[in-house]
């Protein structure tokens, strides 16, 4: 039986508050001074009226699929306007109308008479109440503006106390609403029709000049590297290339952030489904903290999970097997030195929350589950797997019941988990490898394969990239002497160098080449170690112990294979080929 939405966190402090009735009890007053109190309050409201509820109205609610909540996340495959979406913004201080950098239609609270310079204005608490509720209805449909008086005419719609009630009525207007704090450092809702500045341009120029990756004046630099610095920026704040309630939500966090705000950015699209919060935190040092909640269906495979789920009550439709569940995720600089470059973001916690009491569940694995990503890899192999993904963000492909549907489905499972397959363990890297290779190299399948040329070497170019790539992170981790969680010596960290090195020599048919630019420089980093230089490399070989000679003759070793790959990638550039780094997914 699917949960009553009506009953959702019945069980927290803050119950009273959450039904949508807009006049407060006898005795029970609502104080939220802190911006923790706050997102905690709002998490209640929003999950219940923004999530829940389209749930319970809406037979074929499309819940979020756990790999929608694992970076890199990917375009959104289709508009679901008949459920609720809105973004909005609360600042831990008062405003101050004038100086600050959006614009909004102010709301008064009581308080805000006591102020000097509202001294010329009538503070009749009716005037106020009525002033609010004509600020309201300058941005309501007329059939709804005289529903909306005779309801709240006598109510201070500032009030958290009657957020609730008024959340269904914000979700029908334009643009954002405003939180801020009163004079009485309480939060209340102090402004509707917000427009959050984005300065896309700017910003993206910006960052991208900061990353190297554009440099002033060179168009073509530009036009190469765009789309990746425009990816990698959005994600920083938990979207993708995304519409343009999101992007400015996004954009705005972190200009509130660079200003030194305490802040909460909150945005719900009618596309992925999930309430995205950024919010400065005290942890969070060069970029807002990014979480996301959603209805999310856990797999059936995962028995476990759904035997502690159920035996714990936070299925809100068993049959479904649909929780509720945030994702806290941890940002990532950008590191030019790092095969995983594009990673700009990773999971930091996830939790299951109880639909009643609001209590967390940690002691699962749901969105990182190694397990279900390779089941997912073998049903689409298979052709048994059902859904849908956006193929290179422009067509929707259902289901894989023929093999350009697996392919397409392929590409898309590649590019999505990319960086996992890099950087995960090599069982789990042995599995895929073994699944991929059966499947692309099959002789029973070379037919069908040359009459989808183009798309079979799309797939198959992305699967080179990766499995060249993690030999590159091989290389990065011996040249910090550290694999696998063993500390090597010069000697051996030398010689399983060159060993990878020679390997990857032989998989760069398909080139590409930021990859071998990587190569270059962490050989070139071994080379140049000056310790190696003082100890083992400058000596005569009279001075050298055995040890010696074997570091030394496999130093030699590897400036032969790093000669070598320099060569390739002047002959492949004097023809013309290099290709990019990361594919366009």
């Amino acid at each position: 039986m699917i949960f009553d939405w009506t009953t959702a966190f019945s069980q927290v402090p803050e119950a009273p508050f959450l039904d949508g009735q807009h006049r407060a009890r006898e005795g029970e007053i609502l104080r939220v001074q802190t911006l923790p109190d706050l997102r905690r309050y709002l998490d209640w409201i929003h999950i219940k009226q923004c999530l829940l509820k389209p749930y319970a109205e809406h037979a074929n609610y499309p819940v979020v699929d756990f790999r929608e909540l694992l970076p890199s996340f990917e375009a959104d495959a289709y508009e679901y306007k008949e459920l609720p979406g809105f973004s909005m913004v609360a600042l831990a201080r008062p405003l101050k109308y004038f100086q600050e950098i959006f614009q909004y239609d102010i709301l008064h609270c009581l308080l805000d008479y006591a102020d000097e310079k509202y001294r010329d204005q009538c503070p009749l608490e009716s005037s106020i109440f009525s002033q609010n509720i004509r600020t309201f209805c300058a941005h309501l449909p007329k059939a709804s503006q005289d529903a909306f008086r005779t309801r709240f005419s006598e109510t201070d719609v500032t009030s958290l106390e009657n957020y609730a009630a008024l959340l269904p009525t914000i979700l029908d207007m334009d643009r954002a609403h405003v939180l801020s704090m009163d004079s009485q450092n309480d939060f209340y809702l102090s402004g509707v029709y917000c427009s959050f500045p984005s300065y896309l341009d700017t910003e993206l120029k910006r960052f991208g000049l900061n990353i190297k990756k554009f440099a002033v004046g060179d168009d073509r630099r530009y036009e190469r590297h765009r789309g990746f610095v425009y990816q990698f920026l959005m994600e920083l704040y938990g979207f993708p290339i995304v519409s343009e309630r999101r992007t400015s939500s996004a954009l705005f966090a972190r200009r509130l952030f660079r200003m030194g705000e305490k802040f909460l950015v909150r945005v719900l699209g009618q596309t992925d489904r999930a309430i995205t919060t950024l919010y400065s935190h005290p942890d969070a040092r060069f970029y807002p903290r990014v979480e996301k909640i959603a209805l999310v269906a856990v797999d059936k495979s995962q028995t476990e999970a759904v035997k502690a789920l159920a035996e714990g009550g936070y299925f809100i439709d068993p049959d479904r097997r649909v929780v509720i569940t945030r994702v806290v995720y941890r940002q990532h600089k950008y590191d030019p030195n790092n095969v995983r470059q594009d990673r700009a973001l990773s999971v930091a916690s996830q939790e299951v929350i109880h639909p009643l009491t609001g209590r967390s569940y940690y002691r699962l694995n749901l969105v990182k589950d190694t397990y279900s990503l390779f089941l997912r890899l073998n049903d689409i192999v298979r052709g048994e797997y059902s859904g849908r993904i956006v193929y290179k963000r422009n067509e929707i492909v259902e289901n894989t019941d023929t093999h350009e549907k697996k392919l397409k489905f392929l590409y898309a499972w590649l590019s999505k988990h990319q960086r996992r397959i890099i950087g995960y363990s090599d069982d789990f890297y042995s599995n895929v490898v073994k699944v991929l290779d059966n499947y692309l190299l099959s002789a029973d399948h070379y037919d069908d394969f040359s009459n989808l040329r183009d798309v079979y070497q799309e797939v198959w170019s992305k699967y080179s990239y990766i499995q060249q790539a993690r030999k590159v992170k091989m290389l990065e981790d011996l040249q910090d002497r550290n694999y696998k969680g063993e500390r090597l010596t010069y000697a051996k960290m030398l010689a399983l160098f060159t060993e990878v090195l020679n390997d990857l020599k032989f998989e760069i048919v398909n080139y590409f080449d930021a990859l071998v630019e990587r190569v270059l420089s962490l050989g070139d980093m071994i080379l140049n170690d000056s310790y190696l230089l003082r100890t083992y490399i400058r000596k005569k070989d009279l001075d050298l112990s055995p040890y010696g000679l074997s570091v030394k003759k496999t130093y030699g070793r590897l400036v032969a294979l790093l000669d070598e790959f320099r060569m390739i990638r002047k002959a492949k550039k004097e023809q013309g080929i290099v290709l990019p780094l990361v594919a366009q997914s």
